[in-house]
């Protein structure tokens, strides 16, 4: 490498404060460190010789680093130059071919495996590379294919599940039923209550779940932390069919042991006696058959004009807000209940739900509610 002695190396002051702030630094790493004073040390004096022997090192080690700073600049001499390296072994044709099988399932190349696993991809090219024409890659790491795998953002390893809407009449209900939120909160404002709107759903198989030994509460000098038995016993399940008032938060709940029409018409009896019998009430709710049966139709002949249902399209029981209230219910009281019977669980249940009652929350809707 040809030397520049004696060329004068001109730093602006920027440069040199952003050297003297490297030297300066704790946390920056050595090389940058020497580096950098090397170069100061070099625009104070062009002397190679007195550097060298200042920080007892070498003369060619500071004239590769005035050389860089003279050739690309300043701030470039104190990185590492990129270096020529070799040519990659694993060609493009090579990378295609791995990402075409990472592509397809397991079980279409004969293996019993639902999903690929990096040993199982990696054991399967190596075994089948040299009928693929690529038999360099028999000797192919697992660590190769998994940085192929993540530069093409490729992960046969995991499943995540997606929903395809088969409701031809998924936008229509969804704005129906936006449509019905928007005048809630219309109604709110304005202070109206001559319709009331309720959205209702029930959850099924709430599990009645009871411990064979004690828990052991937390404890002063212990880990702080309730410890739990593993083993349980089952009770049964129960059903909760619930619906909350959209203007006032009003939670109605009945606790039963199915969800059939039966139960349901149930719930629309104890609506029916909770407002005045002028009122019309609007009910958001999926389309579960106890919704539409013979016995429901039946019940409702005679309540044309009290009940109102606007269904949420198949797949799109995100819209109805009841939902929000079960997750809150599944995380404040369900998670990590233990009971004795399905009728203290029932209990604990509605208990949980007179409180709410007595400051109830108003549950609001804001996806694309304005653009409707």
């Amino acid at each position: 490498m040809a030397r520049r002695k004696g060329k004068k190396l001109v730093l602006t002051v920027y440069e040199r404060n952003q050297l003297e702030k490297i030297v300066k630094a704790r946390t920056e790493k050595r090389m940058r460190v020497e580096r950098a004073q090397y170069i100061l040390d070099y625009a104070d004096t062009t002397n190679i010789y007195s550097i060298a022997k200042k920080y007892k090192t070498n003369r060619p080690k500071i004239g590769r680093v005035v050389h860089k700073a003279l050739e690309y600049g300043v701030l470039s001499a104190l990185e590492d130059l990129p270096g020529r390296g070799r040519k990659p072994i694993i060609g493009d044709t090579a990378k295609m071919w791995i990402l075409n099988i990472a592509c397809q399932k397991p079980k279409e190349m004969g293996l019993p495996q639902e999903t690929w696993s990096i040993s199982l991809l990696t054991n399967y090219l190596r075994a089948h590379c040299e009928s693929a024409g690529f038999p360099y890659l028999s000797k192919l790491s697992k660590g190769t294919v998994s940085r192929i795998l993540s530069h093409s953002n490729i992960k046969p390893h995991k499943v995540r599940y997606y929903l395809q809407r088969t409701d031809p009449e998924f936008e229509e209900k969804m704005i129906r039923v936006l449509h019905v939120y928007k005048e809630v909160e219309v109604r709110r404002e304005e202070g109206k209550k001559d319709v009331m709107v309720v959205s209702y759903d029930e959850k099924p198989g709430v599990q009645a779940i009871g411990n064979i030994r004690e828990d052991l509460l937390p404890r002063v000098g212990g880990k702080g932390e309730i410890l739990r038995d593993p083993h349980y016993k089952r009770y049964g399940t129960i059903s909760l069919l619930s619906g909350i008032d959209l203007l006032t938060g009003h939670v109605h709940t009945i606790v039963r042991g199915q969800h059939r029409s039966e139960e349901f018409i149930d719930f629309l009896q104890l609506l029916d006696n909770a407002y005045p019998g002028d009122m019309k009430i609007k009910i958001v709710l999926d389309n579960h058959s106890a919704h539409t049966s013979k016995k429901t139709k039946e019940f409702l002949k005679d309540k044309a004009e009290r009940f109102e249902f606007v269904f949420t399209p198949k797949h799109g029981s995100w819209l109805n807000m009841i939902e929000l209230f079960f997750s809150k219910l599944t995380r404040c009281l369900l998670k990590n209940i233990r009971v004795s019977s399905k009728r203290e669980l029932s209990e604990r249940i509605l208990s949980y739900i007179n409180e709410l009652n007595k400051e109830p929350i108003l549950f609001r809707w804001k996806y694309k509610l304005n653009e409707i």
